[in-house]
């Protein structure tokens, strides 16, 4: 009788299907596994099948695996409603997942490639401080303090309510650019790490542009309130558009980006239009801020 035993053991270590990668082929169903389980003298349970030549073989290599993908502990597999088709690779994309990746690729790569101010060795080195002066003319930090620079010397009603009310622009962009750039998260095609005036900014991250959007903003509220000859007009909508190209140039953004900030810009110049304040607000909020208003009798 040991002699026997010993050879069946013999034999069961060498069956292919008792292999790890086999076990579902020599296991029953789950219902005729899970009634056997429940089954045993004494109201014991007691499983249906015992896999003595697995459990000898990998009694020293740790945890098994099942046939399902994941790790068998010595009751079951840990995620019995787990299929392997839930781990497979999706073989057929759609047509929309196709070409959004084909767009986001020859974004990148354009980006890149137009990437042509980003180090001191790249082919437009020397047209970088250049580029970097446009750039800094589309920041925050200027705009902000020139307007209220501006706002502080002004002497008329109608220059204070422009003022104030482009003020409100540029901190609603700001505020919106920076929320948007905190969602996506969504690195330069050069991920160069953003410098301190990007930090005083809130521009840290690549989408949306934002020197764009307020390059665009700043040009449609100028372009609307202001008398300007057309050589102005044009040179201030060229301007707008150089602010975006420049981000491109020196690496921060990719095309994709400068192109939603150039919308965004436009959205906000019409949210401000649609919501403007009138003179009587501008100036209760302009006394709030110098805490000149009289006191209420």
């Amino acid at each position: 009788m040991p002699g026997s035993q010993a050879r069946n053991r013999v034999r069961d270590r060498n069956n292919v299907l008792n292999r790890p990668e086999f076990i579902s082929l020599n296991q029953p169903p789950r219902r005729e596994h899970a009634a056997g389980e429940s089954r045993g003298a004494g109201g014991t349970r007691r499983p249906a099948f015992k896999q003595q030549s697995q459990q000898e073989d990998a009694g020293g290599r740790g945890p098994r695996e099942s046939s399902e993908g994941g790790p068998v502990a010595d009751g079951g597999p840990k995620d019995a409603s787990r299929w392997p088709e839930q781990d497979c690779m999706q073989l057929n994309p759609t047509f929309r997942g196709i070409a959004i990746n084909s767009l986001l690729a020859i974004d990148i790569s354009l980006s890149k490639r137009l990437g042509m101010c980003v180090g001191a060795h790249s082919p437009g080195a020397p047209l970088r401080s250049m580029v970097t002066l446009l750039a800094f003319t589309g920041h925050a930090f200027p705009w902000i303090c020139g307007t209220l620079i501006c706002l502080w010397r002004s002497n008329t009603l109608a220059g204070q309510e422009v003022l104030v009310n482009l003020l409100l622009a540029l901190f609603l962009d700001l505020m919106t650019v920076a929320g948007m750039q905190k969602l996506v998260k969504r690195k330069g095609p050069w991920d160069y790490p953003p410098g301190l005036l990007d930090y005083i900014a809130m521009d840290m991250y690549s989408f949306p542009a934002a020197h764009a959007s307020r390059a665009v903003m700043v040009c449609k509220f100028l372009l609307n309130h202001l008398v300007l000859a057309v050589p102005l007009r044009i040179l201030l909508y060229l301007w707008a558009f150089l602010v975006g190209v420049s981000r491109v140039l020196l690496g921060k953004h990719h095309l994709s980006d400068v192109g939603c900030g150039f919308a965004l810009g436009f959205l906000h110049f019409s949210l401000v239009e649609s919501v403007w304040l009138d003179s009587a607000t501008c100036q209760t909020l302009i006394s709030f801020g110098t805490f000149r208003w009289t006191p209420l009798v």
